[in-house]
């Protein structure tokens, strides 16, 4: 994954163990004291709360200790690989489109941002520029030109 990644789960695991397990703890403290704890729909929702956040505590703490970070910035080359960002034109609709290829944990194609096990990121890996890849998507077979690559 790339560092930015790695930062972003970083800072959701300190707020999912800095404030969310706090105000969890609170709930069920304040729900256990209303009485009986079988038909308290509040401890049961605050439980179910805890149990989401313990396994994504759980998850992410997995995630990144098995992390590769690897920074784009520090690579260079004119073949597409990890942590590339890409410019690609539409060769259909002449539409440009620029790509990040990252981690599956830390795509967000509305961001730019796309999996490098998407088929368009496994189509670009290895290209250089000049080069047209095709991509089999849901809606049809697309192709791009690579106009730019660079890391950064």
């Amino acid at each position: 994954m790339t560092a930015g990644g790695y930062e972003a789960l970083e800072h959701e695991l300190r707020r999912l163990k800095s404030v969310e397990r706090p105000r969890i703890i609170q709930a069920i403290s304040e729900a256990r004291s209303h009485g009986d704890l079988s038909e308290n729909a509040e401890y049961h929702a605050a439980k179910e709360q805890q149990g989401y956040n313990e396994a994504r505590v759980a998850e992410i703490e997995e995630k990144l200790g098995r992390a590769e970070v690897i920074d784009p910035s520090k690579l260079d080359g004119d073949r597409i690989m990890f942590g590339a960002t890409v410019t690609l034109v539409d060769e259909d609709t002449d539409e440009e489109k620029v790509y990040q290829i990252v981690g599956d944990f830390e795509a967000d194609v509305k961001s730019g941002r796309i999996s490098i096990s998407s088929p368009i990121a496994r189509s670009l890996i290895g290209k250089t520029v000049g080069d047209t890849v095709e991509v089999n998507t849901p809606g049809g077979g697309k192709s791009y030109e690579i106009l730019k690559v660079v890391f950064r």
